[in-house]
């Protein structure tokens, strides 16, 4: 880690009252840069601004609202001059076999993982210059199918090739984006399934390294990714799963009745 990595830069972080997103956020202000906070949690992002201060910027807002989106980051922008870095790790799910999964539930999951980070990329792209980077966070599930978990791997799979897409789009901006694939990681939203020792052993005999990521181990790829040493990779899918990408998803059917 360096103190002076990002010394002088703007970062947009969504979900940043928790888990990656705040691991992203801690990270980018340890090395220098200005964080606006994006997250519904107001509670949770007050208490991160007490303890970090003027670096830190809480908005509450919604990332599949896209005027709450636009009027966040031009508050970025009002506070700290300009936006150079984003990172879209905002995201949830609602799970349910195709046959019996409600739509409301469908449309919750894609609206949040997926139309988020468009809404998200579009107004953090129109706000940054050339060499601005921005990092979606996807998921193993855009590549590997979860059973009653289709609209989350449908999302996040549709977040790895939007993010190719706008790589494509921007290059010529000089904006670059990437994604950034985690597996298991112990946050909030994975912390009942860890807590249950029979769903936790499934899914640590199928990672080589036979534990779940700390939010810190992938805040530290997201980071390299927007940071200098990236400075010629965009539209590059970086996988960090702990190798289970080697394996395949546990059948949690196996656990019912």
């Amino acid at each position: 880690m360096s103190e002076n990595r990002f010394a002088g830069k703007t970062a947009a972080v969504t979900g940043a009252a928790s888990g990656i997103g705040e691991a992203i956020a801690i990270r980018l202000m340890a090395e220098g840069a200005n964080v606006v906070g994006i997250d519904l949690a107001g509670d949770a992002l007050g208490a991160m601004a007490t303890e970090f201060g003027k670096a830190f910027l809480p908005v509450t807002a919604d990332v599949t609202k896209e005027g709450e989106i636009a009027a966040a980051l031009d508050a970025a922008v009002t506070q700290f001059g300009a936006l150079d870095l984003a990172f879209n790790v905002a995201g949830a799910s609602r799970v349910g076999a195709i046959v019996d999964l409600d739509e409301a539930d469908w449309d919750f999951t894609i609206d949040l993982v997926q139309k988020g980070v468009f809404l998200c990329t579009k107004h953090e792209a129109r706000r940054m210059g050339a060499g601005g980077a921005i990092v979606n966070v996807s998921s193993l599930n855009a590549r590997m199918p979860m059973p009653g978990g289709s609209p989350y791997a449908t999302g996040k799979a549709g977040v790895e090739m939007f993010s190719k897409n706008a790589a494509l789009e921007l290059a010529s901006s000089g904006i670059r984006v990437n994604s950034v694939l985690p597996g298991l990681v112990d946050t909030p939203l994975v912390a009942p399934v860890l807590a249950y020792e029979p769903a936790q052993a499934m899914f640590l005999e199928r990672i080589p390294m036979a534990r779940a990521a700390t939010p810190d181990e992938v805040a530290g790829p997201c980071l390299y990714l927007a940071s200098d040493d990236a400075s010629y990779v965009t539209g590059a899918s970086l996988v960090v799963d702990g190798g289970w990408d080697l394996s395949n998803f546990p059948n949690f059917s196996k656990l019912a009745g």
